[in-house]
């Protein structure tokens, strides 16, 4: 074990030392030489969360490598496009934290360089490796994953729903004001949310090339799964059982006043229903075309500069450091997403709840991280809002579908 255990497990005081950076940019690695034990320095941009655990993490890479690690904290919403404009020029980071979907950009933009993960590569869950890896090739060490799930009120509901018909029945049946609470937006709904829907009906956004990639050019949300998908968002909306009054916010409080036995939802609206004493049980999303209802998945993890000049430092104090089972199991504990390696993840799963969402993570589809997506989230979410709100569904769909299409070959 590459990391040992002092100070990651102190994380509950999340000071950092003056020796962290807390805003503006620094240069890249200055070292004159490329190993990973020879002096020189690496820069890390990260965001205040996760900046504790690094913090240890990088004094005892520093220590047994002799190459300094530079902690830079950024805003996490801002590292990406600060990232994409530094890079280029030789003054960005030599690492970045980030997530899997911004990975289409970086590549296309040159600057991320691909890593060695070497014989830790099947120490990760497979969907965290594909979700990191672009046209084959791994870019990333993922440390955390997140989905979203069922999660049912048991005093409310005392079984697990099999399809979305019965669990709209056994909503109806408990007495509540809302049989089924999920939070959209009264523009543009919620295609994260809603994903898992379409895709049990056969409609994925996009098909895949033969290594499991995803094909910009294999735009399948328009097939005639995606328009039975639509005429179900219209029967929905139509019965009220989706609603884009009810926004996320909404949608959270009524669960926690008890007013709906099932809501959909990640991991980061649970504890506010345990502390309210609610007893929760996390279930698969129940399926409503008759084919698996499969979410996306969300991955985190640590990506090098392909402008860094301390590459093999960097890939070794992400492949081996941010990796390992000590400090992956600490970026869960202070962020709360369950982790991407296997064994933190198992270690992880004795609590039901992280082991609920992660069994539901199993059957879940990375995001996808093409370029090619910012033209379908262009279009997608004011079409749902579209018919859910009483447009006529096939021509809205089938509109937004060549839309999509049109935008992506321009």
């Amino acid at each position: 074990m590459r990391v040992n255990n002092k100070g990651l497990w102190a994380v509950g005081a999340l000071t950092v030392t003056a020796s962290l950076a807390l805003t503006g940019c620094t240069a890249a690695s200055d070292s004159a030489d490329n190993g990973s034990g020879n002096g020189g320095s690496l820069t890390v941009w990260v965001d205040a969360d996760r900046a504790a655990v690094l913090k240890d993490a990088a004094a005892d890479f520093t220590a047994e490598t002799g190459v300094e690690v530079k902690l830079v904290q950024k805003e996490f919403g801002d590292i990406r496009d600060q990232f994409i404009a530094q890079a280029p020029t030789g003054k960005g980071p030599d690492i970045v934290i980030g997530a899997h979907d911004w990975l289409g950009t970086f590549v296309t933009n040159g600057v991320v360089a691909p890593v060695e993960l070497g014989d830790k590569a099947d120490a990760f869950q497979d969907v965290a490796i594909t979700a990191m890896s672009y046209e084959g090739q791994v870019y990333g060490v993922p440390y955390s994953i997140e989905n979203i799930a069922l999660v049912r009120n048991t005093a409310l509901a005392p079984s697990t729903p099999a399809t979305f018909d019965e669990m709209v029945t056994m909503g109806n049946a408990a007495g509540t004001e809302y049989p089924f609470l999920v939070g959209l937006d009264p523009e543009a709904a919620d295609p994260y949310h809603l994903y898992p829907f379409q895709t049990s009906f056969g409609a994925p956004v996009f098909g895949t090339d033969a290594d499991g990639s995803y094909d910009s050019d294999a735009l399948e949300i328009g097939n005639a799964g995606g328009d039975k998908f639509a005429a179900w968002l219209g029967e929905q909306g139509a019965a009220g059982v989706l609603n884009t009054n009810i926004t996320g916010d909404l949608a959270k409080e009524k669960f926690i006043a008890g007013e709906a036995p099932f809501y959909l939802t990640g991991p980061w609206n649970v504890p506010a229903a345990v502390e309210a004493g609610i007893d929760v049980a996390i279930d698969p999303i129940p399926s409503a075309g008759g084919e698996d209802a499969q979410p996306f998945v969300g991955v985190q993890g640590f990506f090098v500069s392909a402008k860094s000049e301390n590459a093999l430092a960097a890939n070794e104090f992400i492949v081996n450091y941010m990796g390992s089972e000590e400090v992956q199991t600490a970026l869960f504990e202070v962020g709360g997403r369950a982790p991407a390696l296997m064994a933190s993840f198992e270690a992880a799963s004795a609590d039901p709840i992280v082991a609920g969402f992660g069994a539901v993570g199993e059957n879940a589809v990375p995001m996808p991280s093409i370029p090619a997506m910012g033209a379908v989230w262009e279009f997608w979410g004011v079409t749902e809002a579209a018919i859910i709100n009483g447009g006529d569904a096939t021509s809205l769909w089938q509109k937004m579908s060549g839309d999509i299409q049109t935008a992506i070959a321009g």
